[in-house]
């Protein structure tokens, strides 16, 4: 009877043990253990840093806003005064030239001296414009090319070459190698040309 007790009991423990192992088999398949949901009290030293920090951020985020935002607006201003200049110092060459139209206006003289005193400002300005580095499309007698010319029609002739500028009718500049505006042209068109 002893030895049954015995060997009940050790069934006992082993089923036990087998109990414990599988309870540690599920455990560790759930990805170890598991925390307890515990309401713990917040040390009130920790919230106060934690809010202090969360201030400072917030504040500093708002100065570099307001810095960007300043930058912005420097930048914006620094631009519009760099225009203002640029377009100052285009202005104060033409004044001489204005000056003079003004001045052939309240002339009294023929049409052969008004006519010679607009001749000499359009002089003064293309002067200015030389300077500006602005010059004038080639036109009359080039070879139509429509990066540089606008065709308003066409002149039918048989003594100059196919697509050739025969008149300006308004002329185009460039600043450097840039166009400001196409040369308004007619062009040439023979149809008895033939391209070889």
């Amino acid at each position: 009877m002893k030895e049954k007790a015995t060997h009940n009991g050790a069934e006992q423990q082993a089923g036990e043990g087998m109990d414990a192992a599988a309870q540690e088999a599920s455990t560790a398949s759930a990805g170890g253990p598991q925390p307890v949901a515990a309401d713990e009290p917040v040390n009130r030293a920790e919230y106060e840093q934690l809010k202090a920090e969360r201030d400072q951020l917030v504040d500093r985020l708002a100065r570099l806003q307001a810095e960007f935002e300043n930058a912005r607006k420097r930048a914006e201003r620094e631009r519009q005064e760099y225009r203002d200049y640029a377009a100052g110092a285009v202005v104060e060459q033409f004044l001489p030239v204005l000056d003079n139209f003004e001045l052939a206006l309240k002339s009294q003289g023929t049409p052969e001296q008004l006519r010679a005193g607009v001749e000499l400002i359009v002089k003064q300005m293309e002067e200015v414009l030389r300077q500006m580095q602005v010059t004038a499309v080639p036109a009359v007698g080039e070879a139509f090319d429509p990066h540089h010319h606008e065709a308003l029609g066409s002149v039918e002739r048989h003594d100059l070459p196919d697509q050739q500028i025969t008149e300006e009718v308004r002329r185009g500049y460039k600043i450097r190698e840039r166009l400001l505006r196409p040369a308004m042209v007619r062009v040439v068109s023979n149809p008895k040309q033939t391209v070889e």
